[in-house]
């Protein structure tokens, strides 16, 4: 298992990993499995092509969890940021195959920070089809 350290500069911005995890990935075919050791951002597959659909995804989110909710006790005023991580969700599973990860045209993963800015650690674990390559596991990153 590999990490990356993801360092987000905004409270809430949406930060492409995407060349970060594919350096983990090996020549085979397998699965990435990524998970974030955090509970105040997230992770998700979404467009890369058009910066307007992250500004479209944060904007709806604050819209529909502001920080200053009244009824909010936790007193570290992030209980929007914990809300928004679990709808998000805290990991994902992206295939690959000839050692490149099967993502879509316009889709890219990203790191979903909620309550930066912060230094977040992503895990990173490739796993290699066992019928074809005898079960290795993540490579060295290439560089």
């Amino acid at each position: 298992m590999k990490t990356i350290t993801v360092s987000s500069s905004q409270r809430e911005e949406m930060i492409d990993i995407t060349a970060d995890v594919q350096r983990y990935i090996g020549d085979g075919d397998g699965i990435c499995l990524l998970f974030i050791q955090h509970t105040t951002c997230g992770l998700t597959v979404n467009e890369n092509a058009d910066p307007d659909v992250q500004s479209d995804m944060l904007g709806f989110l604050q819209r529909l969890i502001p920080q200053y909710e009244p009824n909010f006790k936790h007193f570290e005023h992030n209980s929007d940021a914990h809300i928004k991580s679990s709808l998000v969700g805290s990991s994902v599973t992206v295939p690959f195959a000839n050692g490149k990860l099967c993502l879509g045209q316009w889709q890219g993963i990203y790191l979903c920070e909620f309550d930066g800015p912060r230094e977040r650690k992503v895990l990173v674990s490739a796993v290699a089809d066992c019928r074809n390559t005898g079960g290795s596991v993540a490579p060295e990153p290439r560089t």
